[in-house]
């Protein structure tokens, strides 16, 4: 018997996992599993149709008087209580309808065959509906749940810890660099502030998108519907189904919701990526100029030859999640809003994808979390960059120089600096030669790189207390 042979589905285990989301950072992304799985899209489509089987009930049919209350709260318990076990019955069916959305409406018959009023009506489970109309009012409660459960607190997480070293190191100096070359002093509370700022930017941007859902029937008209009940008003009673499951109807479609929302949120979520993959490669940078340390736990390795290494793994592994995160969100966002015609089902199995997207997304965010926890800033770095950059103070003389009509302070200053060693001395000779304001020059004289940080530290402290 050959000892390569594939493992039996019931002997996988997270060695055998195809991704490294089911696999090795199985743990990471536990929080979107319960929204963003084939689990989790059942058991939004058991709420689906359990709602609009309950409103067809309340809309004054002759046919379907209204569900006693006991029977309202037996059905929403199959939601409620909808677990990996109701899961596995729904997949035992559907290898027999070979239809996932036809197996979530025979399982309800059956869960409901001993309710007498509810077996009476169960031809109104799924009544008028195409498959879509669960489907994408399914997808919409997926996406909010992760949402609001998993993507935003962990986010906003993130955005703590930047706040929180925005503050600590409001009044940190820090030699800067433009183009790769030093250039005019920050503050390392300021440089986090930017992008502390970005971020809940980035963050309002993934909460303000209203996810859209439509229960119109096959091609968007209400066809069947007003071909059972011409004197119902149904778009009225649809948008009154999709609105009690907190997400906003789009009366004009084709057969599928044409996921406009959707791709607004991964394009959000896209942007928000990027912004992370920014701070990801600067912080990386800093560490390898020593500007920051990495706490270290015992009994770790950074590397396989070299002991000393403490490597930034963490925001190697955040850039790495990002990029990937970033071509799927992209890719979802380019094609779920296109569908030939009517309908096509090439979103089907895209659609399946969301919660790969996410989770590297998610793990991304939790590696920079634990890299931004592990920083510890190394000041004596910091100032012998400063202190060996007095070139820097190039910029405050010439500006003051043009102030007060110096001749040609750009040139003078190019000719003493570009290309040179500038030192603390030879600046401050430059600066006492100039025919300035005694005031003017005993502040040139008194500024050094660590000095000449303009508001950055104020900027950085407004925004941390504005949090």
């Amino acid at each position: 018997m050959s000892t390569n042979s594939s493992p039996t589905s019931a002997a996988l285990s997270t060695l055998d996992a195809l991704s490294p989301l089911d696999g090795r950072y199985a743990p990471k992304v536990d929080a979107l599993r319960t929204h963003l799985s084939e689990a989790g899209l059942m058991r939004c489509r058991v709420q689906v149709e359990v709602a609009w089987f309950i409103g067809l009930s309340d809309l004054g049919l002759p046919e379907f008087a209204p569900l006693s209350s006991s029977a309202r709260e037996a059905l929403n318990a199959l939601v409620a209580g909808f677990g990996s076990a109701q899961a596995a019955e729904i997949k035992a069916i559907e290898r027999t309808t070979n239809h996932d959305v036809k197996a979530v409406e025979y399982w309800l018959k059956a869960q409901t065959a001993d309710i007498a009023e509810v077996h009476r009506h169960t031809e109104f489970f799924h009544f008028a509906c195409t498959s879509e109309d669960i489907n994408n009012t399914a997808h919409g409660l997926m996406l909010a749940g992760a949402r609001r459960e998993a993507l935003m607190p962990l986010l906003r997480r993130v955005l703590r810890r930047l706040l929180d070293l925005t503050d600590e190191l409001a009044d940190q100096p820090m030699l800067s660099r433009t183009h790769g070359q030093t250039a005019s002093p920050t503050t390392l509370g300021k440089e986090f502030a930017n992008v502390a700022h970005r971020l809940q930017k980035a963050i309002a941007a993934i909460e303000a998108v209203q996810l859209t859902a439509k229960m119109n029937g096959a091609v968007g008209n209400y066809n069947a519907h007003l071909a059972a009940y011409p004197e119902v008003d149904w778009e009225v009673f649809s948008r009154k189904v999709v609105e009690s499951l907190g997400l906003t109807f789009n009366p004009y479609t084709i057969q599928i919701e044409p996921h406009d929302a959707m791709a607004e949120l991964f394009d959000a979520v896209a942007r928000t990526n990027t912004i992370l993959i920014d701070l990801s490669r600067d912080i990386w940078g800093y560490i390898s100029w020593g500007y920051f340390k990495q706490k270290t736990k015992a009994g770790e390795i950074g590397s396989s030859t070299m002991p000393h290494k403490v490597n930034p793994i963490d925001f190697e592994n955040a850039e790495g999640n990002l990029g990937i995160a970033n071509a799927l969100l992209r890719h979802l966002s380019d094609k779920l809003p296109i569908s030939r015609f009517q309908r096509d089902l090439t979103d089907s199995t895209v659609l399946r994808n969301m919660g790969v997207a996410l989770g590297h997304s998610v793990l991304a965010w939790d590696s920079l979390l634990r890299g931004l926890d592990k920083l510890l800033v190394h000041p004596q770095r910091l100032d012998e960059d400063l202190d060996n950059a007095w070139e820097v103070l190039a910029e405050p003389v010439q500006t003051v120089m043009r102030r007060h009509g110096l001749p040609n302070p750009y040139e003078q200053l190019k000719e003493l600096t570009r290309g040179k060693a500038i030192t603390e001395e030879s600046m401050r000779a430059f600066i006492a030669g100039l025919n300035l304001p005694e005031a003017d020059r005993q502040r040139l004289l008194a500024m050094t790189p660590a000095s000449y940080t303009g508001l950055a530290a104020e900027l950085a402290r407004r925004l941390a207390a504005g949090r």
